[in-house]
Protein backbone atom coordinates (compact mmCIF):
# COMPACT_ATOMS: atom_id res chain seq x y z
CA UNK A 1 0.00 0.00 0.00
CA UNK A 2 0.84 3.72 -0.15
CA UNK A 3 0.35 4.65 3.51
CA UNK A 4 -3.73 5.54 3.08
CA UNK A 5 -5.79 2.96 4.37
CA UNK A 6 -7.90 3.21 1.18
CA UNK A 7 -6.05 2.53 -2.44
CA UNK A 8 -5.39 5.77 -4.74
CA UNK A 9 -7.23 6.18 -8.17
CA UNK A 10 -5.68 7.52 -11.41
CA UNK A 11 -7.64 9.63 -13.13
CA UNK A 12 -6.17 9.41 -16.57
CA UNK A 13 -7.23 13.13 -18.79
CA UNK A 14 -7.20 12.98 -22.76
CA UNK A 15 -8.89 15.64 -24.48
CA UNK A 16 -10.91 16.52 -21.72
CA UNK A 17 -8.46 19.33 -20.07
CA UNK A 18 -11.01 20.26 -17.22
CA UNK A 19 -12.57 20.03 -13.81
CA UNK A 20 -15.94 20.61 -14.17
CA UNK A 21 -18.45 18.16 -16.09
CA UNK A 22 -15.77 15.32 -16.14
CA UNK A 23 -18.10 12.74 -15.11
CA UNK A 24 -14.62 10.51 -14.36
CA UNK A 25 -13.03 12.93 -12.18
CA UNK A 26 -16.73 13.58 -10.30
CA UNK A 27 -16.59 10.28 -9.99
CA UNK A 28 -13.43 9.48 -8.18
CA UNK A 29 -13.39 12.51 -6.64
CA UNK A 30 -16.98 11.51 -4.76
CA UNK A 31 -15.27 7.96 -3.72
CA UNK A 32 -13.13 9.66 -1.31
CA UNK A 33 -10.18 7.96 -2.29
CA UNK A 34 -6.44 9.79 -3.21
CA UNK A 35 -6.21 10.76 -6.33
CA UNK A 36 -3.51 11.07 -8.74
CA UNK A 37 -4.23 12.79 -11.99
CA UNK A 38 -2.01 11.99 -14.96
CA UNK A 39 -1.98 13.23 -18.35
CA UNK A 40 -0.11 10.87 -21.23
CA UNK A 41 1.34 12.06 -24.03
CA UNK A 42 1.11 8.96 -26.57
CA UNK A 43 3.13 9.91 -29.21
CA UNK A 44 3.88 6.40 -30.80
CA UNK A 45 1.05 6.91 -33.44
CA UNK A 46 2.94 7.10 -36.71
CA UNK A 47 0.87 7.89 -39.11
CA UNK A 48 -2.94 7.99 -40.12
CA UNK A 49 -2.89 3.88 -41.12
CA UNK A 50 -1.54 3.07 -37.70
CA UNK A 51 -4.45 1.75 -35.38
CA UNK A 52 -3.48 5.01 -32.83
CA UNK A 53 -3.84 7.74 -35.52
CA UNK A 54 -1.50 10.72 -37.06
CA UNK A 55 -0.22 12.92 -34.08
CA UNK A 56 -1.64 16.24 -33.52
CA UNK A 57 -0.59 19.21 -35.68
CA UNK A 58 2.10 22.40 -34.56
CA UNK A 59 -0.66 24.53 -33.48
CA UNK A 60 -2.45 22.05 -31.90
CA UNK A 61 0.67 21.45 -29.97
CA UNK A 62 1.21 24.63 -29.04
CA UNK A 63 -2.60 24.97 -27.68
CA UNK A 64 -1.93 21.50 -25.64
CA UNK A 65 0.55 22.45 -23.96
CA UNK A 66 -1.26 25.79 -22.71
CA UNK A 67 -4.09 23.82 -21.93
CA UNK A 68 -1.98 21.66 -19.74
CA UNK A 69 -0.40 24.75 -17.62
CA UNK A 70 -4.15 25.63 -17.20
CA UNK A 71 -5.30 21.93 -15.87
CA UNK A 72 -1.81 22.11 -13.55
CA UNK A 73 -2.95 25.38 -12.16
CA UNK A 74 -6.73 24.41 -11.46
CA UNK A 75 -5.19 21.12 -9.92
CA UNK A 76 -3.06 23.16 -7.69
CA UNK A 77 -5.52 25.12 -6.66
CA UNK A 78 -7.53 21.93 -4.61
CA UNK A 79 -4.16 20.92 -3.55
CA UNK A 80 -3.63 18.63 -6.44
CA UNK A 81 -1.06 18.34 -8.82
CA UNK A 82 -0.93 16.98 -12.89
CA UNK A 83 1.53 14.07 -13.07
CA UNK A 84 2.92 14.06 -17.01
CA UNK A 85 4.27 11.12 -18.75
CA UNK A 86 5.22 10.39 -22.15
CA UNK A 87 5.23 7.00 -23.91
CA UNK A 88 2.90 3.91 -25.17
CA UNK A 89 -0.21 5.02 -23.15
CA UNK A 90 -0.98 1.11 -22.09
CA UNK A 91 2.52 0.98 -20.81
CA UNK A 92 2.65 4.15 -18.39
CA UNK A 93 -0.84 4.23 -17.58
CA UNK A 94 -0.87 0.04 -16.15
CA UNK A 95 3.10 1.01 -14.85
CA UNK A 96 1.51 3.94 -12.93
CA UNK A 97 -0.89 1.73 -11.26
CA UNK A 98 1.40 -0.48 -10.40
CA UNK A 99 3.98 1.55 -8.94
CA UNK A 100 0.95 3.46 -6.36
CA UNK A 101 -0.73 0.42 -6.26
CA UNK A 102 -3.81 1.84 -7.31
CA UNK A 103 -7.56 0.31 -7.21
CA UNK A 104 -8.69 1.91 -10.50
CA UNK A 105 -8.09 4.06 -13.39
CA UNK A 106 -11.04 6.63 -14.56
CA UNK A 107 -11.38 7.74 -17.99
CA UNK A 108 -14.01 9.72 -20.32
CA UNK A 109 -13.94 7.04 -23.22
CA UNK A 110 -13.82 8.36 -26.47
CA UNK A 111 -15.68 7.53 -29.28
CA UNK A 112 -12.86 7.84 -32.09
CA UNK A 113 -11.29 4.38 -33.47
CA UNK A 114 -8.10 4.71 -32.76
CA UNK A 115 -8.58 6.18 -29.60
CA UNK A 116 -10.58 3.57 -28.59
CA UNK A 117 -8.04 1.22 -29.71
CA UNK A 118 -5.50 2.62 -27.57
CA UNK A 119 -8.39 2.67 -24.52
CA UNK A 120 -8.83 -1.35 -25.02
CA UNK A 121 -5.14 -1.61 -25.00
CA UNK A 122 -5.22 0.32 -21.39
CA UNK A 123 -7.91 -1.85 -20.40
CA UNK A 124 -6.47 -5.29 -20.96
CA UNK A 125 -3.58 -4.02 -19.48
CA UNK A 126 -4.82 -3.34 -16.37
CA UNK A 127 -6.49 -6.13 -16.37
CA UNK A 128 -3.24 -8.15 -16.49
CA UNK A 129 -2.59 -6.43 -13.09
CA UNK A 130 -5.57 -6.56 -11.46
CA UNK A 131 -7.00 -2.84 -11.62
CA UNK A 132 -10.14 -2.13 -12.56
CA UNK A 133 -10.87 0.22 -15.44
CA UNK A 134 -13.43 2.38 -15.05
CA UNK A 135 -15.02 4.41 -18.16
CA UNK A 136 -17.56 7.07 -18.20
CA UNK A 137 -19.53 8.43 -21.53
CA UNK A 138 -17.94 10.39 -24.09
CA UNK A 139 -18.52 13.97 -24.43
CA UNK A 140 -20.34 13.40 -27.39
CA UNK A 141 -23.96 14.90 -26.94
CA UNK A 142 -25.49 11.29 -28.46
CA UNK A 143 -23.44 7.97 -28.36
CA UNK A 144 -23.20 6.70 -32.26
CA UNK A 145 -24.28 3.30 -31.69
CA UNK A 146 -27.63 4.84 -30.57
CA UNK A 147 -28.27 6.90 -33.56
CA UNK A 148 -29.04 4.65 -36.79
CA UNK A 149 -30.03 4.41 -40.35
CA UNK A 150 -33.01 1.75 -41.13
CA UNK A 151 -29.91 0.09 -42.62
CA UNK A 152 -28.13 0.05 -39.08
CA UNK A 153 -25.28 2.60 -40.11
CA UNK A 154 -24.90 6.17 -39.19
CA UNK A 155 -26.67 9.29 -40.61
CA UNK A 156 -24.87 10.96 -43.89
CA UNK A 157 -27.28 13.60 -44.35
CA UNK A 158 -27.26 16.28 -41.83
CA UNK A 159 -30.65 18.04 -41.24
CA UNK A 160 -32.57 14.78 -40.49
CA UNK A 161 -29.67 13.85 -38.41
CA UNK A 162 -30.19 17.04 -36.21
CA UNK A 163 -33.96 16.59 -36.07
CA UNK A 164 -32.94 13.19 -34.84
CA UNK A 165 -30.69 14.51 -31.80
CA UNK A 166 -33.12 17.07 -31.06
CA UNK A 167 -36.15 14.92 -30.45
CA UNK A 168 -34.06 12.93 -28.04
CA UNK A 169 -34.40 15.68 -25.48
CA UNK A 170 -31.68 17.54 -23.29
CA UNK A 171 -28.33 15.79 -22.82
CA UNK A 172 -27.60 14.94 -19.03
CA UNK A 173 -26.97 18.08 -16.63
CA UNK A 174 -23.35 19.20 -16.60
CA UNK A 175 -21.48 17.93 -13.71
CA UNK A 176 -19.80 20.80 -10.72
CA UNK A 177 -16.22 20.69 -10.55
CA UNK A 178 -15.54 18.55 -7.19
CA UNK A 179 -14.66 21.35 -4.17
CA UNK A 180 -12.58 18.57 -2.91
CA UNK A 181 -9.77 16.38 -4.78
CA UNK A 182 -7.76 14.12 -2.60
CA UNK A 183 -3.98 14.22 -2.73
CA UNK A 184 -2.67 10.80 -3.81
CA UNK A 185 0.99 9.70 -3.75
CA UNK A 186 3.70 11.91 -4.94
CA UNK A 187 5.40 10.18 -7.94
CA UNK A 188 8.10 12.02 -10.59
CA UNK A 189 6.45 13.83 -13.30
CA UNK A 190 7.89 14.95 -16.72
CA UNK A 191 8.73 18.17 -17.23
CA UNK A 192 6.03 19.77 -19.85
CA UNK A 193 9.18 21.69 -21.60
CA UNK A 194 11.01 18.75 -22.15
CA UNK A 195 8.33 17.45 -24.67
CA UNK A 196 8.92 20.17 -26.47
CA UNK A 197 5.61 21.12 -27.40
CA UNK A 198 5.65 24.59 -28.40
CA UNK A 199 8.22 26.06 -31.15
CA UNK A 200 11.15 27.55 -30.05
CA UNK A 201 13.87 27.94 -33.18
CA UNK A 202 12.08 30.09 -35.08
CA UNK A 203 9.27 31.03 -32.42
CA UNK A 204 6.13 31.47 -35.03
CA UNK A 205 3.85 30.95 -32.09
CA UNK A 206 3.84 35.04 -31.19
CA UNK A 207 0.62 35.22 -33.33
CA UNK A 208 -1.11 32.79 -31.39
CA UNK A 209 -0.07 33.52 -28.07
CA UNK A 210 -1.76 37.45 -29.21
CA UNK A 211 -4.90 35.76 -30.09
CA UNK A 212 -5.83 33.30 -27.56
CA UNK A 213 -6.11 32.32 -24.03
CA UNK A 214 -6.20 28.67 -23.77
CA UNK A 215 -7.74 27.08 -20.75
CA UNK A 216 -11.03 25.69 -19.09
CA UNK A 217 -11.30 29.18 -17.47
CA UNK A 218 -11.09 31.08 -20.45
CA UNK A 219 -13.28 28.99 -22.30
CA UNK A 220 -16.45 29.63 -19.37
CA UNK A 221 -15.77 33.43 -19.71
CA UNK A 222 -15.96 33.08 -23.87
CA UNK A 223 -19.13 31.12 -23.75
CA UNK A 224 -20.52 34.00 -21.24
CA UNK A 225 -19.15 36.93 -23.24
CA UNK A 226 -20.60 35.24 -26.28
CA UNK A 227 -24.30 34.51 -24.79
CA UNK A 228 -24.08 37.60 -23.58
CA UNK A 229 -23.22 39.82 -26.99
CA UNK A 230 -22.67 38.49 -29.87
CA UNK A 231 -25.37 35.77 -29.67
CA UNK A 232 -28.17 37.81 -30.39
CA UNK A 233 -26.88 38.64 -33.96
CA UNK A 234 -25.59 35.67 -34.75
CA UNK A 235 -27.83 34.27 -37.34
CA UNK A 236 -27.33 37.15 -39.42
CA UNK A 237 -23.43 38.26 -38.44
CA UNK A 238 -21.86 34.55 -38.08
CA UNK A 239 -20.61 34.64 -42.17
CA UNK A 240 -19.33 38.25 -41.73
CA UNK A 241 -15.07 37.47 -41.11
CA UNK A 242 -14.80 41.71 -40.71
CA UNK A 243 -17.09 41.34 -38.01
CA UNK A 244 -16.79 39.61 -34.01
CA UNK A 245 -19.66 37.28 -34.24
CA UNK A 246 -18.72 33.63 -33.74
CA UNK A 247 -18.07 32.26 -30.45
CA UNK A 248 -14.65 30.99 -31.01
CA UNK A 249 -15.36 28.35 -29.24
CA UNK A 250 -14.00 25.44 -31.67
CA UNK A 251 -10.45 25.15 -29.59
CA UNK A 252 -11.72 24.69 -26.28
CA UNK A 253 -14.17 22.11 -27.34
CA UNK A 254 -11.71 20.12 -28.74
CA UNK A 255 -9.61 19.69 -25.87
CA UNK A 256 -12.23 19.65 -23.94
CA UNK A 257 -11.77 22.72 -22.34
CA UNK A 258 -15.29 22.72 -21.96
CA UNK A 259 -17.97 20.10 -23.14
CA UNK A 260 -20.84 19.88 -25.20
CA UNK A 261 -23.40 19.53 -22.59
CA UNK A 262 -22.31 22.26 -20.80
CA UNK A 263 -22.42 24.63 -23.82
CA UNK A 264 -26.16 23.06 -25.21
CA UNK A 265 -27.13 23.95 -21.53
CA UNK A 266 -25.79 27.05 -20.89
CA UNK A 267 -27.16 28.48 -24.46
CA UNK A 268 -30.75 27.19 -23.73
CA UNK A 269 -30.48 28.99 -20.22
CA UNK A 270 -29.68 32.30 -21.92
CA UNK A 271 -32.42 31.68 -24.67
CA UNK A 272 -35.12 31.15 -21.72
CA UNK A 273 -34.11 33.86 -20.10
CA UNK A 274 -33.99 35.92 -23.20
CA UNK A 275 -36.49 34.80 -25.70
CA UNK A 276 -35.50 37.21 -28.22
CA UNK A 277 -32.14 35.58 -28.54
CA UNK A 278 -33.83 31.94 -29.46
CA UNK A 279 -33.01 32.13 -33.61
CA UNK A 280 -29.17 33.20 -32.87
CA UNK A 281 -29.16 30.19 -29.86
CA UNK A 282 -30.74 27.90 -32.85
CA UNK A 283 -27.95 28.66 -35.29
CA UNK A 284 -25.39 28.27 -32.83
CA UNK A 285 -26.96 25.03 -31.55
CA UNK A 286 -26.60 23.53 -35.05
CA UNK A 287 -22.75 24.55 -35.54
CA UNK A 288 -22.52 22.18 -32.80
CA UNK A 289 -24.59 19.81 -33.98
CA UNK A 290 -22.22 19.91 -37.16
CA UNK A 291 -19.30 19.03 -34.70
CA UNK A 292 -21.32 16.27 -33.51
CA UNK A 293 -22.48 14.68 -37.32
CA UNK A 294 -18.73 15.02 -38.20
CA UNK A 295 -18.06 12.71 -34.97
CA UNK A 296 -20.37 10.16 -35.90
CA UNK A 297 -18.87 10.43 -39.29
CA UNK A 298 -15.90 9.38 -37.65
CA UNK A 299 -17.14 6.54 -35.96
CA UNK A 300 -17.96 4.59 -38.94
CA UNK A 301 -15.30 5.83 -41.34
CA UNK A 302 -12.09 6.28 -39.07
CA UNK A 303 -10.34 6.77 -42.42
CA UNK A 304 -12.45 9.64 -43.29
CA UNK A 305 -9.34 11.93 -43.53
CA UNK A 306 -7.90 9.45 -46.01
CA UNK A 307 -10.58 8.22 -48.19
CA UNK A 308 -12.82 10.05 -50.31
CA UNK A 309 -16.14 9.07 -48.62
CA UNK A 310 -18.08 9.00 -52.29
CA UNK A 311 -15.95 6.28 -54.20
CA UNK A 312 -16.96 7.73 -57.49
CA UNK A 313 -14.13 10.56 -56.69
CA UNK A 314 -11.41 7.88 -56.00
CA UNK A 315 -10.70 8.10 -60.14
CA UNK A 316 -11.09 11.90 -60.04
CA UNK A 317 -8.05 13.70 -62.21
CA UNK A 318 -6.17 16.10 -59.59
CA UNK A 319 -3.50 18.18 -60.17
CA UNK A 320 -0.11 17.86 -58.88
CA UNK A 321 1.38 21.59 -58.96
CA UNK A 322 3.15 22.17 -55.50
CA UNK A 323 3.99 25.71 -56.83
CA UNK A 324 0.24 26.51 -56.54
CA UNK A 325 -0.10 24.51 -53.23
CA UNK A 326 2.48 26.96 -52.08
CA UNK A 327 1.07 29.82 -53.04
CA UNK A 328 -2.34 28.78 -51.14
CA UNK A 329 -0.41 27.88 -47.95
CA UNK A 330 1.27 31.11 -47.86
CA UNK A 331 -2.15 33.58 -49.15
CA UNK A 332 -0.27 34.36 -52.21
CA UNK A 333 -3.01 32.92 -54.78
CA UNK A 334 -3.42 36.87 -56.01
CA UNK A 335 -7.29 36.09 -54.67
CA UNK A 336 -7.71 38.62 -51.43
CA UNK A 337 -10.46 36.98 -49.59
CA UNK A 338 -8.18 33.46 -50.23
CA UNK A 339 -5.22 35.24 -49.18
CA UNK A 340 -6.27 36.99 -46.34
CA UNK A 341 -8.06 33.70 -44.94
CA UNK A 342 -4.73 32.11 -45.66
CA UNK A 343 -2.74 34.84 -43.67
CA UNK A 344 -5.51 34.89 -40.82
CA UNK A 345 -5.03 31.16 -40.48
CA UNK A 346 -0.83 31.27 -40.30
CA UNK A 347 -0.88 34.00 -37.56
CA UNK A 348 -3.86 33.05 -35.52
CA UNK A 349 -4.74 30.03 -35.50
CA UNK A 350 -8.03 29.91 -36.96
CA UNK A 351 -9.97 31.17 -39.71
CA UNK A 352 -13.48 32.54 -39.83
CA UNK A 353 -15.80 29.46 -41.35
CA UNK A 354 -16.77 31.21 -44.03
CA UNK A 355 -13.38 31.66 -45.43
CA UNK A 356 -12.69 28.39 -44.45
CA UNK A 357 -15.09 27.22 -47.06
CA UNK A 358 -13.88 29.83 -49.80
CA UNK A 359 -10.38 28.97 -49.35
CA UNK A 360 -11.02 25.10 -49.61
CA UNK A 361 -12.98 25.43 -52.52
CA UNK A 362 -10.25 27.53 -54.36
CA UNK A 363 -7.82 24.50 -53.64
CA UNK A 364 -10.19 21.96 -54.91
CA UNK A 365 -11.69 23.85 -57.75
CA UNK A 366 -10.11 26.29 -58.75
CA UNK A 367 -6.54 25.30 -58.34
CA UNK A 368 -7.81 21.02 -58.97
CA UNK A 369 -5.57 19.93 -56.10
CA UNK A 370 -6.88 17.31 -53.97
CA UNK A 371 -8.55 17.97 -51.00
CA UNK A 372 -6.40 15.82 -49.22
CA UNK A 373 -3.18 18.32 -49.20
CA UNK A 374 -5.97 20.82 -48.18
CA UNK A 375 -7.18 18.97 -44.97
CA UNK A 376 -3.31 18.00 -43.65
CA UNK A 377 -2.31 22.13 -44.15
CA UNK A 378 -5.31 22.74 -41.73
CA UNK A 379 -4.36 19.90 -39.28
CA UNK A 380 -1.18 21.44 -38.82
CA UNK A 381 -2.13 24.78 -39.01
CA UNK A 382 -5.29 25.49 -37.18
CA UNK A 383 -5.61 25.49 -32.81
CA UNK A 384 -9.04 23.81 -33.22
CA UNK A 385 -8.11 20.70 -35.75
CA UNK A 386 -10.66 18.41 -34.66
CA UNK A 387 -10.15 14.87 -36.16
CA UNK A 388 -14.22 14.81 -36.90
CA UNK A 389 -15.06 18.49 -38.28
CA UNK A 390 -11.27 18.72 -40.22
CA UNK A 391 -11.60 15.98 -42.61
CA UNK A 392 -15.80 15.75 -43.06
CA UNK A 393 -15.43 19.64 -43.67
CA UNK A 394 -13.03 19.16 -46.14
CA UNK A 395 -14.88 16.29 -48.10
CA UNK A 396 -17.95 18.46 -47.57
CA UNK A 397 -16.37 21.77 -49.70
CA UNK A 398 -15.24 19.01 -52.04
CA UNK A 399 -17.90 17.29 -53.15
CA UNK A 400 -16.50 14.07 -51.75
CA UNK A 401 -18.05 13.48 -48.40
CA UNK A 402 -21.37 13.15 -46.62
CA UNK A 403 -23.89 15.32 -47.49
CA UNK A 404 -21.51 17.19 -49.60
CA UNK A 405 -22.00 20.61 -51.83
CA UNK A 406 -22.17 19.17 -55.01
CA UNK A 407 -19.08 19.15 -57.04
CA UNK A 408 -20.28 21.83 -59.46
CA UNK A 409 -20.82 24.35 -56.61
CA UNK A 410 -17.97 26.66 -57.46
CA UNK A 411 -17.88 29.47 -54.76
CA UNK A 412 -16.61 32.41 -56.64
CA UNK A 413 -14.09 34.47 -54.80
CA UNK A 414 -14.62 37.57 -55.67
CA UNK A 415 -18.22 37.81 -55.13
CA UNK A 416 -17.94 35.99 -51.58
CA UNK A 417 -15.70 38.38 -50.74
CA UNK A 418 -17.67 41.45 -51.96
CA UNK A 419 -20.41 39.69 -49.90
CA UNK A 420 -19.69 38.78 -46.62
CA UNK A 421 -16.70 41.36 -46.35
CA UNK A 422 -18.18 44.31 -47.95
CA UNK A 423 -15.92 47.21 -46.91
CA UNK A 424 -12.95 45.18 -46.96
CA UNK A 425 -12.14 45.11 -43.46
CA UNK A 426 -11.29 41.66 -43.52
CA UNK A 427 -9.28 41.65 -46.29
CA UNK A 428 -7.34 45.20 -45.14
CA UNK A 429 -6.62 43.89 -41.66
CA UNK A 430 -4.89 40.25 -43.23
CA UNK A 431 -3.40 41.81 -46.91
CA UNK A 432 -2.11 45.42 -45.84
CA UNK A 433 -0.40 45.77 -49.46
CA UNK A 434 -4.23 46.29 -50.94
CA UNK A 435 -5.74 48.47 -47.45
CA UNK A 436 -5.63 51.35 -49.60
CA UNK A 437 -7.54 50.57 -52.32
CA UNK A 438 -11.34 51.31 -52.22
CA UNK A 439 -13.95 48.81 -51.22
CA UNK A 440 -15.38 48.34 -55.14
CA UNK A 441 -11.77 47.67 -55.90
CA UNK A 442 -9.83 45.18 -52.97
CA UNK A 443 -11.51 42.16 -53.68
CA UNK A 444 -10.52 42.20 -57.61
CA UNK A 445 -7.25 44.71 -57.82
CA UNK A 446 -6.83 43.69 -60.66
CA UNK A 447 -9.48 46.11 -62.69
CA UNK A 448 -8.02 48.94 -60.84
CA UNK A 449 -6.63 51.57 -63.38
CA UNK A 450 -3.00 51.85 -63.42
CA UNK A 451 -3.73 55.69 -61.39
CA UNK A 452 -5.81 53.44 -58.86
CA UNK A 453 -3.21 50.96 -58.56
CA UNK A 454 -0.30 53.54 -58.21
CA UNK A 455 -2.66 55.91 -56.03
CA UNK A 456 -2.84 52.47 -53.15
CA UNK A 457 0.82 51.93 -53.80
CA UNK A 458 -0.04 48.87 -55.34
CA UNK A 459 1.77 47.15 -58.04
CA UNK A 460 0.54 43.49 -59.23
CA UNK A 461 2.98 41.10 -59.57
CA UNK A 462 4.97 42.53 -57.26
CA UNK A 463 3.69 44.24 -54.36
CA UNK A 464 0.75 41.81 -54.73
CA UNK A 465 0.35 38.78 -57.33
CA UNK A 466 -1.55 38.60 -60.27
CA UNK A 467 -4.22 35.67 -59.81
CA UNK A 468 -2.64 32.50 -60.45
CA UNK A 469 -5.47 31.15 -62.15
CA UNK A 470 -8.45 33.15 -64.03
CA UNK A 471 -11.72 32.65 -62.42
CA UNK A 472 -14.24 31.65 -65.66
CA UNK A 473 -11.53 29.44 -66.71
CA UNK A 474 -10.59 27.64 -63.41
CA UNK A 475 -14.69 26.95 -63.34
CA UNK A 476 -15.24 25.52 -66.65
CA UNK A 477 -11.79 23.12 -66.00
CA UNK A 478 -13.32 21.85 -62.47
CA UNK A 479 -16.50 21.17 -64.23
CA UNK A 480 -15.10 19.20 -67.43
CA UNK A 481 -13.20 17.45 -64.47
CA UNK A 482 -16.16 16.93 -62.97
CA UNK A 483 -18.42 15.88 -65.83
CA UNK A 484 -15.74 13.63 -67.14
CA UNK A 485 -15.23 11.96 -63.64
CA UNK A 486 -18.93 10.77 -63.61
CA UNK A 487 -19.14 9.46 -66.92
CA UNK A 488 -16.44 6.87 -66.37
Amino acid sequence: MTGSLVSPLIVWFRDDLRLSDHPALYAAASSGAPLLCLYVLDEESGSLRSPRGRPIGSASRWWLAQSLRSLQASLTARTQTLVLRQGPAANVVAGLAREIQASAVHWIESDIANQAAVERGVSAALEEIGVAARTFPSDLLVKPTSLRSKEGRGLRVFTPFWKRVLSLGDPPQPLPAPKTLKAGPKVPSDDLASWRLEPTRPDWAAGLRDTWAPGETAAQERLKDFLDGDIADYASLRDRPDRDGTSRLSPHLRFGEISPRQVWHAANFAAARKPAIASGVGKFLSELGWREFSRHLLFDLPQLAEKNLQTSFDAFPWRNDPKALHAWQRGQTGYPIVDAGMRELWHTGIMHNRVRMVTASFLVKHLLIDWRHGEKWFWDTLVDADPGSNPASWQWVAGTGADAAPYFRVFNPILQGEKFDPDGAYVSKWVPELARLPARLIHQPWEATPMELAAAGVTLGKIYPEPIVDHKAARARALAAYAKTRST
